[in-house]
């Protein structure tokens, strides 16, 4: 497969997973969790005795497939990412949180987007990782605030998020090995 072919089908890849994240959380925080607060959202345990909202998970995924649309795909494809999924938010999230959702999403994902951008080039790990944790927590505060009027959740969430960007780091670490290896320039 030439690195053209290669650039372009993981990238449409992350894309589809990325839009895909976001029904995914929203659906998530009204049907998953250890517990459902009434009125309120699923949550899940993210360390000892701290709980989130269960889409936190899904959120910190985004982050950082945001990220690899833009490698793989270009500028242009991760702006256009963004609109997508704040537009997906929007039209998926339930009736009360449509605009936290919305919101939540179109801040974090504009923040990371503008660590990631400048960074990615020289340092792709760090890159993901300033750029998600900066994301993260615009995120976290964002949506909490707009959604339930109270940042009761921000440690959990902060924490939810910061796993699954943490777990991405040894696949980001490996696919900047390999395209290195195979001559795989970023869009």
């Amino acid at each position: 497969m030439s690195n053209d072919k290669r650039r372009t089908s993981e990238g449409a890849i992350f894309f589809m997973l990325f839009c895909l994240t976001i029904p995914a959380a929203n659906w998530m925080i009204g049907n998953v969790g250890t517990s459902c607060v009434p009125n309120g959202p699923c949550v899940v345990p993210v360390a000892p005795g701290i709980s989130a909202p269960s889409g936190v998970l899904m959120i910190g995924a985004a982050l950082v497939l945001r990220d690899l649309v833009q490698r793989r795909l270009g500028l242009l494809a991760g702006l256009a990412a963004i609109v997508i999924g704040a537009a997906i938010s929007a039209a998926v999230a339930p009736p009360a949180l449509v605009w936290a959702s919305a919101a939540a999403f179109l801040f974090s994902e504009f923040t990371d987007f503008a660590v990631y951008t400048p960074l990615a080039r020289r340092r792709l790990v760090a890159a993901v990782f300033a750029s998600g944790a900066v994301g993260l927590v615009v995120d976290s505060i964002v949506f909490l605030w707009l959604a339930f009027g109270s940042l009761d959740f921000l440690l959990g969430q902060i924490i939810g998020k910061a796993w699954m960007i943490a777990l991405s780091l040894p696949l980001i670490a490996y696919l900047r090995r390999r395209d290195e290896r195979i001559g795989l320039m970023p869009a």
